[in-house]
């Protein structure tokens, strides 16, 4: 009998700790190794409310290999009309005493890192968001050609507020 009613407190724990009502799109791209310069990671939205504001997040997942406090990104939307707009991002990934900033239980951590806020999705159609990292080195001029220690980037959106 006490093992059923563990078992029955843990499956209405973990029912309860998924459920993400905000969550309106969370997709995750592993990386390969290292994360190359030119190397783009995509994704295509899904159509959204035009009516509705949504938050944007980047997720990185990095582990103790990641030799940086900082993550320095290019974001490309591509809108349905053809517009494209770029953005250079610029994330800490460490504190000042150099313990990885996220969550996580393991080496391995994850960073949920705003993008944008309460943004429309007007145009009908197919956006998309393009991300490669662009780091470098103080004092160079190029770019790291291969970024170690950055496991998986996601994107995720998110209600700005909860529909009712």
């Amino acid at each position: 009998m006490t093992n059923l009613r563990f078992l029955i407190l843990f499956f209405l724990l973990i029912g309860l700790i998924s459920c993400d009502d905000s969550r309106v799109f969370d997709q995750y791209k592993a990386v390969s190794g290292s994360w190359e310069e030119n190397e783009k990671i995509s994704f295509t939205l899904p159509e959204l409310d035009s009516l509705q504001q949504y938050n944007l997040f980047i997720n990185v997942r990095n582990n103790n290999d990641y030799r940086y406090s900082n993550l320095f990104l290019i974001s490309e939307m591509n809108f349905p009309n053809g517009k494209i707009v770029t953005d250079t991002l610029e994330y800490e990934m460490a504190a000042p005493d150099g313990t990885w900033l996220g969550t996580g239980f393991t080496d391995l951590k994850e960073n949920k890192l705003w993008y944008k806020e309460k943004v429309n999705f007007a145009e009908k159609g197919e956006y998309k968001v393009i991300l490669r990292q662009a780091m470098r080195k103080n004092g160079e001029t190029l770019g790291i050609h291969s970024l170690e220690g950055i496991t998986d980037i996601g994107f995720r959106i998110e209600f700005a507020q909860n529909p009712k």
